[in-house]
């Protein structure tokens, strides 16, 4: 039997990376919540709050992965699971995408209405020792799981880890910001620009809402794509070349197409009509067809739900 951490965090996995994740969010965002309460800082809080909604929303990711890898097994459980999710669990990737992206955006929004009310409200004070403290450690931390996550994505090439590796980098980023801003109340104290140490706080808050409200854009405009099952262009190209190819190779009147791209799934389904009077063929001929075409379509995988129709009525097709 593997050890545990080997099954659990293998980082050679989608799955174990995400529950490595998991562990070091959860821990980043515990010590963000104390440090930012002995600190007197809204920023650091936000950090913490930030990181929570993180943990969350990657559990979620890391349910539905594990939803996806088991759908495509022939074991017991697998059979199971087809019996009540006959279409698979690649819909529930965009949707957790597409709520991750939104929380964090509400997130910042909410802690930007603070920023501005403090900042109208004078500033706040804070505790800049441990503030510098928590910014260096969270900004080593942070930006080396930031390049480990990234790293191990290239190999492994999942949309939740890319969203995880960005999230990272974004705390990466907010940590940078405290450092400076805390370094620079550090040197304006008790001098002619004290005035500004209490507005360091929530104009540095204000700048990190923006970005973070910015940063999941791309993922939430896909995540909806894919729960609208909007067509990608290139996919689409590609699948109508393949199958204009085959329909003047065997003589057949037309296709219809109908793609997605939902998650990490592909949904793809040709319907081809052929001539009433087409000699007729063996059930094995048109099989060894639908094989070409598939080859044709490109390599065969688990997350790829392929559908393809041989009929005389146009009916059929439309």
């Amino acid at each position: 039997m593997r050890p545990l951490r080997s099954r659990y965090f293998n980082p050679r996995t989608e799955q174990g990376v995400l529950r490595l994740s998991i562990a070091a969010t959860l821990l980043m965002a515990v010590a963000a919540v104390v440090f930012g309460i002995l600190a007197n800082s809204s920023l650091i809080i936000f950090d913490g709050v930030y990181g929570l909604i993180d943990v969350v929303m990657t559990w979620l990711s890391l349910l539905v992965a594990r939803l996806i890898a088991l759908s495509t097994q022939t074991d017991t459980l697998q059979s199971r699971l087809n019996q009540r999710f006959t279409m698979g669990f690649w819909h529930l990737e965009p949707i957790v995408l597409g709520v991750s992206g939104t929380l964090m955006i509400g997130a910042a929004l909410y802690a930007l209405i603070n920023a501005i009310d403090a900042l109208t409200s004078g500033g706040r004070l804070i505790a800049l020792g441990p503030a510098i403290v928590f910014g260096v450690v969270s900004l080593v931390a942070e930006g080396l799981f930031g390049a480990f996550v990234l790293r191990a994505n290239r190999r492994i090439g999942s949309e939740f880890l890319g969203l995880d590796a960005k999230n990272w980098l974004i705390a990466a980023s907010m940590s940078a910001c405290y450092v400076v801003a805390f370094a620079a109340g550090v040197l304006v104290k008790d001098t002619h620009w004290d005035w500004i140490g209490p507005y360091i706080d929530p104009t540095i808050l204000a700048v990190v809402c923006l970005f973070v409200v910015v940063a999941p854009l791309g993922t939430v405009k896909r995540a909806l794509e894919g729960i609208l099952l909007v067509t990608p262009s290139e996919l689409q190209a590609h699948v109508d070349a393949v199958a204009g190819a085959v329909v003047a190779r065997h003589g057949f009147r037309e296709y219809r197409s109908y793609v997605a791209q939902v998650g990490r799934g592909q949904q793809i389904e040709l319907f081809f009509v052929v001539p009433a009077d087409d000699p007729p063929r063996a059930l094995a001929e048109w099989d060894a067809l639908r094989d070409e075409i598939g080859e044709a379509l490109g390599e065969e995988s688990p997350d790829r739900w392929l559908t393809i129709v041989f009929t005389t009525d146009r009916e059929w097709a439309i």
